[in-house]
C-alpha cells in the first residue's frame, strides 16, 4: 500500500476506535492555566486517543480546495504550497504573537509575518487584515509572493525541485546552513514522505501525496554535530546570546515557551548574534529533534521579566525582583500559543528533557517550578498558550523520573506545596524560621538554632511495601551551620543517628546511608540537640 494511503488509513482507523471507546476529556483549558493540584499518568491507550483527537482539532475544515485555488491562480505547485504550510503550522490557521523582540508575529496557514504580509496582500489584492484572519487570503498572499520570487529567479515552474530557493524566501531564515536544513529536512522531506489530516468529523482536511523529488538547493554542511553538553539526546547548536549566572545561583525553575514559529526558524533566530535572545533548548514539532543552544549552567536570555511570586502561587518569594533568567532553564517549542493542540511526540520528547533537567539541577517536579512563560510575564506574553497539556506534561515528567512508584525516587521538600501528599510530607516541632539564601532545594528551607531540646524538623515518606532505601539530604551550607547536624533515621531496626557537617557540601544531595524500612509512613528527623552556637538547616531529603 502507498505510504500516504497507509497514513490516512491508519489515522482513519484510529479515529474510528476513538469514537467507539471511552472519550478523553476535551474540556478547553482556561485562558490562564492553573497548576493542577495532582497529576495522574495517562495510559498508552489514552495517549493514543488524545493524539488523534488533538491532530483533528488543528484542521477543523477541509482545506484542499483552498490550496488548489490559491496555487492555480498564481501558477504555483499546489504540493509545494501544502508542504510549506505543513512545515510552518502543521496546516493550522495560527494567530501568532511576538515571542522574540524584533521578530514580528506570524499569521495563517503559512505563518506569514512582517513585510511578507504587506507585500503578499498587495500582490493578491487583499487587505493585510484579511491575510491575518482569512485562510484563503493567507494562501493567496503566500502563493502570490512565491510566484513573484519564481519570476525573479527565472526558474522552470514545472520543476518542483527548482522551487527550493523560492520557498526559502518566504521565511526569515538568513543563515545559509539553516536554510538548507529547512529546505531539505522540513519542506522537501514532507513532499517526499507525504502527509494527511482529518477534520474532527473524519473528513479529509488536507492530502499531500508523496512525490519523488530532490530540492535544487545546497545541502547542509556535512558535519558531525556534537551532542548537547547537558542532554546527550540534543544536538549542540551553541548560541552566542548568553552570559554567566550570578555566583551561587540555585537553578530552580524550567520555563516553557512556544517559538511562535517553526523549529528551524526558531533556533536559527536564537543563534543569530543580532537577535539578542536565546533559550537553553528548542524542541521540534514532532519531537524527533532537540537543539541545545546554551549550557544549563549559563544564563540564557528567554524571559524579559523579573520574578513576582504572586503570579506563581506565592512560591519562591525570596526570588522576587530577580531576573527569571538568573535561575531558570528555558525550553522553546516549535509552534504557537494559539494552536489548538500540541503533537504527542513533541510533548513526550519535552517531558523526557524536563525530567533530565530536574534530575540534574534538583528542580521540584510540579507546576510551580515547571511554568509557562506567559504566567511569569503576563503583560506581554501568552505562551505556551491555553492548550498546552499541563497535567499530561507534568505527569509524563514524573513518570519518566520514576516519581511515586515503589521503585522510584521520593523527594520530601520543606515546602509541602512541592510534595506529593500521597508519599511525602514535612512538619516542624517548636520554632523554626524559613530562609531563602541561595542554593536551596525547591522553595526555600527552615532553620533553627542548636539547643538541648527535642524539637525536630520531620521529613516523612510513604512506602507501599517494605524496602531498602538510600536517604540523601540537601542543605544550604554556611559558616554558622552546625558541623554535627544530627539526622535521626527511623529504620526497621530502630533509630540511627547520622551527624553531618552543614558548613560544607551545600546545594547538592549528600548521602546519609542505606537502610531497610517497613511499609507505611517512615521518618527522617533533623534534631537541634547538638553543640550550641550554630543553626541546623532543614531543606529536603531524597529517598531512592
Amino acid at each position: 500500500m502507498h505510504l500516504f494511503r497507509k497514513t490516512l488509513a491508519a489515522t482513519a482507523a484510529a479515529m474510528a476506535l476513538t469514537a467507539c471507546g471511552p472519550q478523553p476529556a476535551e474540556t478547553p483549558a482556561p485562558a490562564t492555566e492553573t497548576p493542577p493540584t495532582s497529576e495522574t499518568p495517562s495510559t498508552a491507550a489514552q495517549d493514543a486517543a488524545r493524539a488523534v483527537a488533538d491532530a483533528a482539532r488543528r484542521t477543523p475544515v477541509q482545506l484542499d480546495a483552498q490550496f488548489a485555488k490559491a496555487a492555480g491562480e498564481f501558477n504555483v505547485p499546489v504540493n509545494l504550497l501544502k508542504a510549506i504550510s505543513y512545515a510552518e503550522t502543521r496546516w493550522e490557521f495560527v494567530t501568532g504573537t511576538e515571542e522574540f523582540e524584533g521578530r514580528p508575529a506570524a499569521y495563517g496557514l503559512l505563518a506569514l509575518r512582517g513585510a511578507h504580509i504587506s507585500e503578499g496582500a498587495a500582490l493578491a489584492g487583499v487587505t493585510e487584515q484579511a491575510v491575518r484572519t482569512d485562510s484563503l487570503a493567507n494562501l493567496r498572499a503566500g502563493a502570490a509572493l512565491l510566484s513573484k520570487y519564481a519570476t525573479e529567479a527565472g526558474i522552470d515552474r514545472t520543476d518542483l525541485g527548482a522551487w527550493a530557493p523560492v520557498a526559502v524566501r518566504l521565511t526569515d531564515i538568513t543563515n545559509t546552513d539553516i536554510q538548507a536544513h529547512y529546505i531539505h529536512n522540513d519542506v522537501y522531506a514532507v513532499l517526499r514522505e507525504g502527509a494527511g489530516a482529518f477534520t474532527p468529523e473524519g473528513k479529509v482536511a488536507v492530502s499531500l501525496e508523496p512525490t519523488s523529488v530532490e530540492a535544487k538547493f545546497v545541502l547542509p554542511r556535512m558535519q558531525a554535530f556534537a551532542a548537547g553538553p547537558d542532554y546527550a539526546a540534543a544536538v549542540w547548536h551553541p548560541s552566542p546570546n548568553y552570559n554567566s549566572r550570578p555566583a551561587g545561583t540555585d537553578v530552580s525553575m524550567i520555563v516553557i515557551h512556544t517559538c511562535e514559529g517553526a523549529y528551524s526558524g526558531c533556533w536559527g533566530w536564537l543563534v543569530n548574534p543580532d537577535a539578542g535572545v536565546s533559550a537553553h533548548y528548542v524542541v521540534n514539532e514532532s519531537g524527533s529533534e532537540i537543539s541545545q543552544l546554551v549550557r544549563e549552567s549559563d544564563r540564557a536570555w528567554h524571559v524579559g521579566a523579573t520574578y513576582d511570586c504572586s503570579l506563581n502561587g506565592n512560591v519562591s518569594c525570596g526570588l522576587n525582583g530577580t531576573s527569571v533568567n538568573h535561575f531558570a532553564v528555558g525550553i522553546e517549542h516549535g509552534g504557537f500559543a494559539s494552536q489548538s493542540s500540541f503533537p504527542a511526540g513533541q510533548i513526550d520528547a519535552s517531558a523526557k528533557l524536563s525530567c533530565d533537567i530536574t534530575q540534574g539541577q534538583g528542580i521540584v517536579r510540579d507546576s510551580y517550578h515547571i511554568v509557562a512563560h506567559g504566567r511569569l510575564q503576563p503583560a506581554t506574553r501568552t505562551d505556551p498558550g491555553p492548550n498546552w497539556p499541563w497535567s499530561t506534561y507534568i505527569s509524563k515528567i514524573k513518570s519518566y523520573c520514576g516519581d511515586g512508584s515503589s521503585s522510584g525516587t521520593i523527594v520530601v521538600d520543606s515546602n509541602n506545596a512541592n510534595n506529593n501528599a500521597a508519599n511525602a510530607r514535612f512538619s516542624t516541632v517548636g520554632t523554626w524560621t524559613d530562609g531563602y539564601s541561595a542554593g536551596y532545594y525547591g522553595s526555600g528551607y527552615y532553620y533553627a538554632a542548636t539547643e538541648a531540646i527535642s524539637a525536630p524538623a520531620v521529613f516523612e515518606f510513604y512506602l507501599p511495601a517494605a524496602a531498602t532505601k538510600t536517604i540523601d539530604a540537601w542543605w544550604v551550607s554556611g559558616t554558622n551551620r552546625s558541623p554535627s547536624a544530627p539526622f535521626i533515621v527511623t529504620t526497621s531496626s530502630g533509630n540511627v543517628t547520622v551527624s553531618v557537617n552543614q558548613q560544607a557540601n551545600g546545594s547538592k544531595w549528600n548521602t546519609l546511608g542505606t537502610w531497610s524500612f517497613p511499609a507505611g509512613w517512615n521518618k527522617v528527623q533533623l534534631s537541634r540537640w547538638t553543640g550550641a552556637g550554630y543553626v541546623v538547616m532543614a531543606d529536603a531529603i531524597q529517598v531512592r
